[in-house]
């Protein structure tokens, strides 16, 4: 009964090993270890313990990384660097429009305000990633998405003691813009990104986000005008302002449609890239889900207490941690996911190898 219980206990730390080396090796490794316990000897000595885990995490470690060499990961980083390129520089153009067009629904004194130098160059800088993508010159498109992180990195981050209110609300473009610049260094076969999408594709990742900032910028532009005396009767949806309900949600409309384009060209891709693509913006949606909830109450008390709430090094912590951790969740998903795909399709063709009657 003791060998039995050491034979158990051997199983379930071999089990930290990959599913491929247990296939191959672990009756190997089992009868080695049985062979070489005391007699009577029912618990793996703790250096056993410490060698096995030690060696299948580095096993595992090894088998990820090499995972990460797929030819689907690559394709993947190609459409999630040009897709999220093309958000930001719809979001930084939009910001800079902003500034530029006066909006009716304002109170005197709260016109358009100048654009300054940074606002120009965040829109020219992802501008030229996208073209870089487009054009097949991936290290120039990396070189500058990298530049616009090390510029929030200079401009933003020491603000961090003194306004984190702000430096935490930039996080999530700061995540995307983390996520394209990683995207795009991942080398890939030149203007890999039209041959994967194709024409329409690129033409609704292209063209959907400029229609979703030219509907707000002319939802700005139209908006009711302001008025001191009397009001003004208008319908508001998450900032999307109109004179009656059917044109606000005229507007709705055309931004679910925009967005909707969007979604289905990354929907048409191959399952093992799309599955990829989701990964890749996990992190964001995760980061900006913390923000929004576990951060909800520090905003709230930061804008009614008149002074600065600091972040403690816990909530830090977990902003800094949730991206990278829900990255690697997904990607440990998506192979896990794959593996079982992997091992169905061979039992349905062993099944069909096998002969009548047996």
């Amino acid at each position: 009964m003791s060998s039995d219980d050491l034979e158990r206990r051997y199983r379930r730390l071999l089990a930290v090993y990959p599913w491929q080396h247990r296939r191959v090796y672990e009756d190997e490794m089992l009868a080695v270890l049985l062979a070489g316990a005391r007699p009577g000897q029912r618990r793996p000595a703790g250096a056993e313990v410490r060698n096995l885990v030690g060696a299948g995490l580095r096993a595992r470690l090894r088998v990820g990384a090499r995972g990460f060499t797929e030819p689907s990961w690559a394709d993947a980083a190609t459409v999630t660097g040009l897709l999220v390129g093309v958000v930001l520089l719809a979001l930084a153009g939009k910001a800079l429009l902003d500034q530029l067009i006066l909006a009716p629904n304002l109170p005197p004194g709260f016109g358009a305000s100048s654009p300054g130098l940074v606002d120009w160059l965040h829109v020219a800088g992802w501008a030229g990633v996208c073209a870089a993508v487009l054009v097949g010159w991936r290290w120039v498109a990396a070189g500058l998405a990298w530049a616009g992180v090390l510029g929030w990195g200079v401009l933003v981050a020491p603000q961090a003691g003194d306004n984190p209110t702000y430096v935490v609300d930039t996080l999530p473009q700061l995540a995307l813009a983390v996520v394209a610049a990683a995207a795009l260094t991942v080398p890939a076969p030149r203007r890999r990104a039209i041959a994967l999408l194709g024409v329409r594709r690129l033409l609704a990742l292209l063209l959907a986000p400029a229609a979703m900032v030219a509907l707000l910028v002319t939802n700005r532009v139209t908006s009711p005008a302001f008025a001191f005396v009397g009001g003004v009767s208008y319908q508001v949806f998450y900032g999307i302002e109109a004179s009656s309900e059917l044109v606000l949600w005229l507007y709705v409309a055309g931004l679910a449609a925009a967005a909707f384009a969007m979604v289905i060209a990354v929907a048409t891709l191959t399952p093992e890239v799309r599955r990829r693509i989701v990964v890749m913006l996990l992190p964001v949606a995760a980061l900006a889900l913390v923000i929004d909830s576990a951060l909800a109450g520090w905003v709230t008390s930061t804008m009614h207490m008149g002074h600065t709430v600091p972040l403690v090094p816990a909530q830090w912590a977990m902003l800094v941690l949730v991206a990278p951790v829900t990255f690697l969740a997904g990607a440990l998903l998506v192979r896990r996911r794959e593996d079982t795909l992997r091992m169905v399709a061979l039992g349905r063709n062993a099944d069909r190898e096998q002969p009548l009657g047996q």
